[in-house]
């Protein structure tokens, strides 16, 4: 008796199991992660982190479609000043599965899929939240490229819909920074003048250590943590869609640090040669390099205080960017007092400045190093030194 209860057992186990795999493959529809690879180094900046999109298979309706977050519309109107503000509408888009392939093939980008080993159910959980999100009242949203962006959006997706809840370990080291893993990418690309950009213009919020979950803000490390899930098991084995050919990163020898190096040394050069010419010359240069520090300076503010951008703010950069020095500009050559206190000041602050540039709240640029050099120069050459 106790035998035929154990067979019955099993054979009950085994229908259970069979009825489980059924109602997975009821839906007759496929979703999985397509994660796309980083463009080359001559493409645009916003291509070098790479994509995320979903895909939807559907045997049923015969469609294969893929739902793609973090679009926009150019012709929408203020579409720069909502841009640099922070304001503008990003939204959900559907394009066939074939056209959206087509296009990352031109580019020469990799496709990587990652097909979701859930339930019916949850399947349609999740085709159901992409359509209610396709809606036009639902389809717009406000980008943001490290907390809210078309990988991060399309993770909370996944995990909410579903169960149980699966865990996502983190792929990158447990001290890396917002801005650490942007490098990462920007350093391989080799691009190093957008690497400067980016490191002027956001300020120590992209210094903070990232939570596990804030680490999947980049394509890449979300499809490696849904494949080392350490609770269950929800994605199969990826896999390339189409094969093509990686392209290395060319040899780039016009670096910032080379520009500004060489700057530094002409200036330096320059200021040595006394005669009407050069002399006219550093002084022109002089107003143009504060001129323009201060227009940099007011930017950075604007930033921190006029948008809507959270990693622009406590900008670190403003300590050798003043404000202030778009006035002093047009004062540099100017034999007052007033002048020479403040291109002093401007001096001194800049060579302590100098000193504690390792140990900064924010980690900022070392191809900055000679600018903010050259800048204590000449506010201290104008201070100090009569006829310059």
């Amino acid at each position: 008796m106790k035998i035929a209860n154990i067979i019955f057992l099993l054979v009950s186990l085994f229908m259970l199991q069979c009825t489980k795999t059924f109602a997975q493959d009821s839906s007759r529809m496929r979703i999985s992660l397509l994660t796309c690879t980083p463009g080359a180094a001559t493409d645009e900046l916003y291509s070098t982190f790479g994509h995320s999109a979903l895909r939807v298979t559907d045997s049923n309706s015969v469609t294969d479609v893929v739902y793609n977050y973090g679009t926009f519309n150019f012709d929408q109107e203020g579409f720069y000043i909502k841009f640099i503000r922070g304001k503008l509408k990003y939204e959900l888009s559907v394009d066939d599965f074939s056209n959206f392939k087509f296009q990352y093939q031109m580019e020469n980008r990799g496709i990587t899929e990652q097909v979701l080993t859930i339930p019916a159910e949850e399947k349609l959980f999740i085709r159901h939240t992409l359509n209610e999100n396709l809606k036009e009242e639902n389809k717009y949203y406000l980008y943001d490229f490290f907390l809210d962006n078309c990988t991060t959006r399309l993770r909370d997706i996944i995990v909410k819909n579903t169960n149980p809840t699966p865990f996502l370990p983190a792929v990158m080291p447990t001290n890396f920074t917002f801005r650490n893993a942007i490098h990462q990418y920007l350093d391989t690309n080799k691009k190093y003048w957008g690497k400067l950009g980016i490191d002027v213009l956001l300020g120590a919020p992209t210094d903070a250590v990232m939570t596990t979950s804030q680490q999947q803000f980049l394509p890449d490390n979300l499809m490696y943590a849904l494949n080392a899930t350490r609770n269950m098991r929800i994605v199969q084995p990826k896999q390339s869609l189409y094969s093509y050919a990686l392209q290395p990163a060319p040899k780039i020898w016009f670096t910032p640090m080379v520009f500004f190096t060489a700057i530094f040394i002409f200036y330096v050069l320059l200021s040595l040669v006394k005669n009407k010419i050069t002399i006219s010359l550093v002084r022109t240069l002089d107003a143009l390099l504060f001129f323009v520090t201060g227009l940099l300076g007011i930017l950075l503010v604007f930033m921190w205080v006029g948008t809507d951008h959270t990693m622009t703010k406590n900008n670190y950069n403003l300590l050798w960017a003043w404000p202030m020095h778009i006035i002093y500009a047009f004062f540099v050559h100017k034999p007052y007092k007033s002048v020479k206190v403040y291109g002093a000041l401007t001096a001194i602050f800049l060579c302590l400045l100098l000193g504690i540039w390792f140990v900064l709240a924010q980690q900022m640029n070392n191809a900055l190093l000679p600018l903010v050099l050259l800048l204590a120069y000449r506010s201290g050459m104008r201070a100090f030194i009569k006829a310059t």
